[in-house]
């Protein structure tokens, strides 16, 4: 996942429709420091960690730089690919001047390597920095897919505050969440469906989560697309929680005695023309909407897949940062 895109991510909860009238119708800390014999392992060691996390980095820029969804297959997976793959569609529809961006190299800084005992997890995590922002935290997920570790998770905190410090053993290992088990009033695996709830509701089901940036925006999606529709009030826009592309959530316990949700989320967004103005109006997609094969029609439905952090303990649930993607539209 290029840090070119995430920024212009992060805002894509919905799509906009157009109108038309027609005349008809291992621990934490620097790389290295092998585990001496006799001591719990890693489920990969800090070399083995920043050997992918490097080899990550080459094929993605590659991959970004030819737009070759086959190429960045080889090193992700799930939430992550199925957003970046979408990317690859859109990056033709962009200015020339944001199509080099996307295809300028990055790296990742200032890493720290987050490592469950081997035989708790399957992935580990690396909290970085990028060359392109220096000023916001990104917390990359690696789990083991067909043998092989590749990024699923790639998230940032949009805000500039500090990720939570994860829990450690006297090993230094990460001490993982079961996904499935409450905090307070919600396991990590609920967070990503209160969160939908919010867009598709207002909040029935996510009343209970804490008020954040993340939280009152999707509040106000809802009440925005509930009072004006789209294409000027001539259509009515609704939300719809679908199932993710892959839905792993992550968690990890964190050192102030909370739990860290890594989650995925996903919905449609349905515009559809009232029936008054059926006979003599089409809703008409957008550069972004027919380069995912969207045509005219009374109805135009949109596809986004996403991702987020939660911050869990027994008092509170906060969702500190999502990002969505556009994937399809129809």
């Amino acid at each position: 996942m290029s840090p070119h895109t995430t920024r212009l991510k992060t805002a894509a909860i919905g799509a906009t429709t157009a109108l038309a009238l027609t005349a008809c119708g291992g621990g934490t800390g620097s790389d290295g420091d092998k585990a001496s014999a006799g001591t719990p392992q890693g489920v990969v060691s800090q070399a083995e960690a920043k050997k992918i996390a490097d080899h990550y980095e080459q094929v993605n820029n590659k991959a970004n730089a030819a737009q070759d969804e086959k190429l960045l297959a080889t090193v992700e997976a799930g939430q992550v690919y199925a957003m970046d793959k979408a990317t690859y569609t859109l990056v033709k529809t962009w200015p020339d001047k944001q199509r080099k961006a996307y295809a300028k190299p990055f790296s990742y800084r200032d890493r720290q390597y987050v490592i469950p005992e081997k035989g708790t997890a399957t992935w580990f995590a690396v909290r970085a920095t990028s060359s392109e922002d220096s000023k916001n935290s990104v917390l990359l997920v690696f789990d083991k897919v067909g043998g092989t570790h590749k990024m699923v998770l790639s998230l940032w905190t949009d805000s500039g505050a500090p990720l939570p410090e994860p829990a450690l053993d006297k090993h230094g290992l990460a001490e993982v969440a079961d996904p499935g088990t409450k905090v307070g009033k919600f396991a990590p695996s609920d967070i990503g469906a209160a969160y939908e709830d919010l867009l598709q509701t207002g909040g029935k089901k996510g009343s209970a989560l804490a008020s954040t940036k993340p939280v009152e925006n999707a509040k106000k999606t809802y009440q925005r697309s509930s009072k004006e529709g789209a294409a000027d009030g001539m259509a009515t826009k609704m939300f719809f929680a679908k199932s993710p592309a892959d839905p792993s959530v992550y968690a990890l316990r964190t050192a102030d005695g909370g739990v860290l949700a890594l989650f995925p989320a996903a919905h449609k967004q349905e515009s559809l023309l009232k029936e008054p103005y059926r006979s003599s109006a089409s809703l008409v997609p957008s550069k972004e909407q027919s380069a995912f094969g969207a045509t005219r029609g009374p109805l135009i439905t949109d596809m986004f897949e996403g991702q987020g952090i939660a911050e869990l303990t027994p008092k509170a649930a906060r969702i500190t940062a999502v990002d969505f993607q556009h994937v399809d539209a129809r």
